[in-house]
């Protein structure tokens, strides 16, 4: 059955390339890095073989120390372990993959002399051989919840060891694994290894057959922040008449929802004729009458800069690109923070943000982040994508919760505006981003462990 559903999923892969190629086509319009190296996702490599294989190995190694992030978050959180492989892995040569441009873009400043970056392979038989012997990995680590059956399957025919870190597996994840079971689960029990971010996914992960050897913890946990950036963004905000209120990481639909609270509480002619003295009737009860604050839009998809841009003017609001100015500028309703790789830059500048992707039901995007940077996060409803984050976080005063976008704002906003309270959520976001370190190192060292480079480690593993 098992080797049934593989061909048939095989087949299926290989039929509908060509679609592929024209949605790679169209998105290449509005992000060129798509248009890059196509070929690789089919397994087509310019370059000969004897030219990216390391000579001899490094340390011990065969070959590359292969890590494959998707998107913008996973390369992120690669980054992290990757400082902690090559600590631990003198001279490691890195083969790193990813499926989406904006990953493959931040990935790029990961690399060093002797490493390579290529697309994903397509998940067909034939493109995934092609992959692996032209890399010949050592080791593949898949980030977080990209498990790909046939990927899966060549590695276990190549001898190499493939295993999921930092894994994150939610409630839903789960039901569709349980639905597809007769390729997941063959999928997730092929795997070497899988060293998940807490029980909860753990649970889930062995649920559907993964070999689960520990919990690690978050990766992300063991960020830090550019303090170049953060102190940056601090020195701008200690410059400012009004608190700044950040929409972090929006997506798309929940501009538009802020905008339609927004027009609601505070109108165009208000805005005008106060120059920014909001009055909000809703916090009256909470002794705040006049509250101006200053919003910094985030966007998480760059694609989506200028068309959150024309939302915000065509309803009237003025709107400053941060990439326009050196300074922040006053004479402005909202910041559109259109930058890439200044979130540190954006956190340091904001008092409190609210987290994107849980206003619309998309499962949040990592507050990690911005409690690593000292601001304090307003959730909406919908957080399934980092559910024991943002429990934790709530528990431990770094968060809070509210029911939705018009709560949210008057949450931020009474947080931005009360110096006080803003300052022991500020000191307990900071408290809690720092009590949930060390799962790179712990997780490098079961990948050193794992190749056989260094002596079993008898301590057990971070409590998470």
């Amino acid at each position: 059955m098992a080797t049934f559903a593989l061909g048939l999923y095989s087949a299926l892969a290989w039929a509908v390339q060509p679609l592929l190629r024209r949605k790679l086509r169209r998105r290449a319009l509005a992000e060129p890095g798509y248009a890059q190296g196509i070929g690789e996702r089919f397994g087509n490599y310019p370059r000969p073989i004897d030219s990216l294989i390391p000579e001899g190995g490094t340390d011990g190694l065969g070959g590359f120390v292969w890590v494959h992030a998707v998107s913008l978050g996973e390369t992120r959180a690669a980054a992290i372990l990757l400082q902690a492989l090559r600590e631990q892995i003198p001279g490691m040569r890195l083969l790193l993959t990813h499926g989406t441009a904006t990953g493959r873009a931040e990935g790029e400043k990961l690399l060093q002399p002797g490493d390579v970056q290529v697309w994903q392979p397509w998940d067909t038989p034939r493109t995934v051989s092609r992959f692996l012997r032209q890399f010949r990995p050592a080791i593949g680590i898949l980030m977080e919840t990209e498990v790909w059956p046939n990927l899966v399957a060549g590695c276990r025919q190549h001898g190499i060891p493939l295993v999921l870190a930092n894994a994150r597996f939610n409630e839903k994840s789960l039901r569709k694994a349980q639905r597809l079971h007769w390729l997941s689960r063959p999928a997730y029990g092929g795997l070497t290894a899988v060293w998940a971010q807490t029980e909860d996914d753990a649970q889930r992960l062995r649920s559907i057959g993964a070999p689960v050897r520990a919990v690690l913890g978050n990766l992300k946990f063991d960020l830090v922040p550019d303090a170049a950036q953060v102190a940056q963004g601090r020195a701008w905000r200690t410059s400012l008449q009004r608190p700044v209120v950040m929409f972090a990481s929006s997506r798309e639909g929940e501009e538009a929802l802020w905008l339609e609270i927004f027009k609601q509480k505070w109108p165009l002619d208000q805005l005008q004729q106060a120059q920014g003295a909001i009055k909000n009737e809703s916090l009256q009860g909470a002794g705040l009458t006049r509250c101006p604050v200053q919003w910094l839009m985030v966007p998480r998809h760059p694609q989506r800069f200028d068309e959150v841009q024309q939302l915000f003017q065509s309803a009237g609001l003025r709107v400053s690109r941060r990439s326009t100015w050196a300074l922040p500028p006053a004479d402005t309703d909202v910041w559109l923070g259109d930058t890439l790789g200044e979130m540190a830059l954006y956190y340091g500048l904001a008092d409190v943000a609210l987290l994107g992707g849980s206003f619309a039901p998309l499962g949040g995007q990592n507050l990690i982040e911005a409690a690593a940077c000292h601001c304090p996060v307003v959730l909406g409803p919908h957080t399934f994508n980092f559910a024991d984050a943002a429990e934790r976080a709530c528990a431990a005063g770094a968060a809070q919760r509210v029911a939705d976008i018009e709560q949210g704002i008057t949450a931020a906003i009474h947080l931005a505006c009360n110096p006080l309270q803003r300052a022991a959520a500020q000191q307990s976001a900071s408290t809690f981003a720092q009590a949930h370190r060390g799962a790179a190192q712990a997780t490098a060292a079961a990948v050193v462990q794992l190749l056989g480079l260094g002596k079993p480690d008898s301590s057990p593993p971070p409590a998470h």
